[in-house]
């Protein structure tokens, strides 16, 4: 059953991304408690199964029907393109027990025999110590499991960003939304999430917030009901081989893979630079420095868009992965 979230001419005008390390904190714990979904984190699982062995996921595991709704609350749309895991624990801290409530019983209502249980009659009982418990483990869970992990996940999100940005640049929504995931569908200033509770929703203005994720794999999860602005969060690009094991050797791999004046280039990309930029930083001549990006480019490494009269680059998703499992 699909949800629909209709566009007016308003909310074409506010599309926006964002990163989100509380939305990971969250998935990377619901990925621990849904083996289903380890896939590409296998390795990351087995890892994380030992940070997380003194973490107590039960109240968590309650709230996290395997279909079904997950409070809001817990994680809000991010407010900005990359808020700090402390700005976003202050604003689930910050809610309103009621509400809190209220999407702790919708969670609960999920699970037969759920809101009932000892530990759900304590959860709506006590709903303010609850959000509590649930960001003092957020917190924990966050130092514990992503920290380490934060720089190439980070690379890895913003250069999913990044690459998105640009095909909404050109392309507008139609374009954007054609291969962002096989779950979603644009037609007549719509956009169909499939396989999600079947609810359709006008934006009211305030358009669509969109949150690429390494951990949401291999979902879409769309929704948010007022007052929370419309979101679609959608596995970033590249995580295929974000978890291959790290070897010291690996910058020296990539060196012999790329040569080195290509491995440099890629690995000096860490923001859109034209070929004229790179050539200076590196101390090659410019048509050399072409030749390199344009192999880069065709390898799926690197691509590329005008900025008034220069061709800036930047690393794909893809890309991105390499040069930090390098320099890791």
């Amino acid at each position: 059953m699909p949800l629909h979230m209709h566009f007016a001419p308003d909310d074409l005008l506010r599309c926006r991304f964002g990163i989100s390390p509380l939305w990971e904190t969250h998935q990377c714990l619901y990925t621990l408690l849904r083996p289903e979904r380890h896939g590409y984190h296998l390795p990351w699982v087995r890892r994380g199964r030992e940070a997380a062995a003194g973490l107590d996921l039960t109240l968590l595991s309650l709230l996290m029907p395997g279909r079904g709704h997950h409070p809001d609350f817990l994680c809000p749309p991010p407010e900005g393109p990359l808020e700090s895991i402390e700005d976003e624990l202050a604003r689930v801290r910050a809610t309103d027990p009621a509400v809190a409530r209220d999407d702790f019983a919708r969670s609960l209502a999920c699970t037969p025999g759920a809101a009932g249980s000892p530990a759900g009659r304590a959860i709506l009982a006590d709903p303010e110590g609850a959000v509590r418990q649930l960001t003092a483990l957020f917190e924990r869970a966050w130092h514990l499991l992503l920290v380490p992990d934060w720089p190439r996940l980070r690379a890895l999100l913003e250069a999913d960003v990044a690459f998105h940005a640009r095909r909404l640049a050109d392309g507008g929504l139609e374009r954007l939304f054609a291969d962002l995931h096989p779950s979603l569908a644009w037609a007549d200033n719509t956009l169909t999430v499939r396989h999600r509770t079947d609810h359709t929703r006008s934006l009211g203005g305030r358009g669509l917030m969109l949150v690429p994720s390494v951990f949401a794999w291999p979902d879409v999860i769309g929704g948010f009901a007022p007052p929370w602005q419309a979101t679609v969060v959608y596995p970033a690009r590249g995580i295929g081989g974000l978890w291959a094991e790290r070897d010291p050797r690996a910058a020296d791999a990539l060196v012999r893979l790329l040569g080195p004046n290509r491995a440099a280039l890629l690995a000096g990309l860490t923001e859109p630079a034209s070929t004229t930029t790179l050539a200076g930083r590196h101390g090659l001549a410019p048509s050399s420095v072409s030749a390199h990006l344009s192999v880069l480019r065709a390898a799926g490494l690197l691509t590329s868009h005008r900025q008034s009269h220069q061709v800036l680059y930047e690393r794909t998703p893809l890309g991105a992965a390499l040069a930090a499992n390098a320099h890791a």
